[in-house]
């Protein structure tokens, strides 16, 4: 019996949807920003509407950032080992099945769950930049991956006036179904269009490293995010802190002595990755600090002398010029990189953040000044964030891609969370009475972006500190060389 002849795909659709990758790849990194901000204008209300605290309520918030800081190396050595595509398509799976089920409850407990399930996310973008190295030829990889790190911006940014929105017009749980049918969307997008990379790092998956590392950072993060409602100094506080310090050591110990690590910590050692880590950590905070503070800022009553008492609404528009600006700025950032290496443009960009927190220094009373000091700010997170990953491209084999820029996300949302914890103790020690409620001070909002600001100067110092990449410098020359001597044939001609 004759076998059946196998159809090969039509070369047109194939090109076709290579040419679309890098678009689908971009919306599930905004997708994945867009599910981490739609909750914040329901936190107000959520109290009334699911019978809970408030305390209760910011769970929600929490178990996003938990199960993201956890899962996203997880999930990076998992695509190095398993393929990336599969596990990309897994975490924008989970994440949808969060959302479908934030849409259907109006329990806590299970919406905290869900969120917890959203969390998964994270680990889009890290996953997407790595098939981008090994899908794309050089010449084009560079502004690919800083249009995918610019989607964390840009997707903040949308998420914010897009959740409000919905939530002033329409019943909460309908901003849950468009995000569970963009979800969805996402998720087929990347089974149609995406090829599977074909490079893998086969092992066996370090389980006991992966259960040490959840363990780990779920005591430091939860000790970062939870200290000022439960009290720095307080019993619990503390014994988180020291939990987290015993468990990530003896981690740390076992990842050494591991033949096939989750981590590999040889690598992390190397100045050029572990600097790399310290300076997305720096940079995290830094950023997160702008949307943080202006969006309370803008907020508050006029009848503290500065508050503007905007809306929810209105305040998403005050950061939306921002989100725009990092995918206008995405370009330069490669072209930066590509001329002067990845570590100048990181330099640079965390130099601009700190120069739009002098912006907010200046003036904070003005509403035009507000949204040029968050758009400067924004501009600045476009040049480091995209940065951030290629320096990573540089540093490690093809193989580590993945769990590298995993650990490099991780540091990032370590800082962010750090960087909340900090405004929050900022401002809870710089009120004043304004009626019968305490509100921060505009000295407190100033302070916070002075505190910024330096931690940006820091990012910036530690990115100098990062060792040049001597091979991409060789390659710049001999394009150099190589250009020099077409213009003169030309000008022989």
């Amino acid at each position: 019996m004759d076998q059946p002849v196998p159809i090969a795909e039509p070369s047109e659709a194939r090109a076709l949807r290579d040419r679309l990758t890098i678009p689908v790849l971009a919306f599930g990194g905004i997708l994945m920003a867009v599910m981490q901000t739609v909750v914040v204008p329901l936190l107000p209300d959520l109290p009334r509407l699911t019978h809970s605290s408030a305390g209760t309520v910011s769970w929600m918030v929490t178990a996003t950032l938990l199960s993201g800081a956890v899962l996203t190396p997880v999930l990076g050595r998992a695509g190095d080992m398993y393929g990336k595509r599969r596990v990309l398509m897994a975490a924008l799976g989970l994440m949808t099945l969060g959302s479908v089920t934030c849409a259907l409850s109006s329990n806590i407990g299970v919406l905290i769950a869900a969120r917890a399930l959203s969390g998964a996310a994270s680990a889009v973008v890290p996953l997407s930049i790595s098939i981008l190295r090994d899908e794309l030829p050089p010449e084009r990889r560079g502004g690919a991956v800083a249009l995918m790190s610019s989607t964390v911006g840009i997707g903040a940014a949308l998420g914010l006036p897009l959740a409000a929105l919905i939530v002033q017009y329409s019943n909460w749980h309908i901003m849950f179904w468009v995000t569970s049918a963009l979800g969805a969307l996402g998720t087929s997008a990347v089974w149609w269009a995406v090829r599977e990379s074909p490079v893998r790092e086969p092992g066996r998956f370090d389980v006991l490293g992966a259960v040490g590392l959840a363990a780990g950072l779920v005591s430091l993060l939860l000790g970062v995010s939870q200290g000022g409602q439960w009290g720095w100094g307080s019993p619990r506080i503390l014994a988180l802190f020291a939990t987290a310090v015993g468990v990530l050591a003896l981690w740390w110990w076992q990842q050494l002595r591991t033949e096939q690590p989750l981590v590999d910590l040889r690598l992390v050692s190397r100045p050029k990755v572990g600097l790399s880590h310290v300076a997305a950590l720096f940079t995290g905070f830094a950023f997160y600090a702008n949307s943080l503070v202006t969006a309370q800022l803008v907020q508050a009553p006029e009848a503290t002398g500065y508050g503007l008492g905007l809306s929810i609404v209105a305040t998403g528009l005050v950061l939306l010029p921002g989100g725009f600006i990092m995918l206008v700025f995405s370009p330069l950032s490669a072209r930066i990189s590509a001329s002067r290496g990845p570590r100048i443009t990181l330099a640079i960009g965390a130099l601009v953040i700190a120069l739009g927190y002098a912006v907010r220094i200046a003036d904070s009373r003005d509403l035009w000044m507000i949204i040029v000091g968050a758009a400067v700010v924004g501009t600045g997170t476009t040049l480091a964030y995209s940065a951030l990953p290629t320096l990573i491209l540089h540093a490690v084999p093809a193989g580590q891609t993945a769990s590298a820029n995993g650990v490099n996300v991780l540091m990032r949302t370590i800082g962010q969370a750090t960087s909340s914890a900090a405004v929050a103790a900022v401002l809870v020690h710089h009120t004043s009475p304004v009626g019968a409620i305490a509100v921060p001070t505009l000295h407190g909002y100033l302070l916070a972006f002075a505190m910024a600001g330096v931690v940006a100067l820091a990012a910036s110092a530690t990115a100098l500190t990062i060792p040049g990449d001597a091979g991409a410098r060789r390659t710049r020359r001999a394009r150099g060389r190589a250009q020099d001597a077409h213009d003169e044939a030309l000008e022989g001609a």
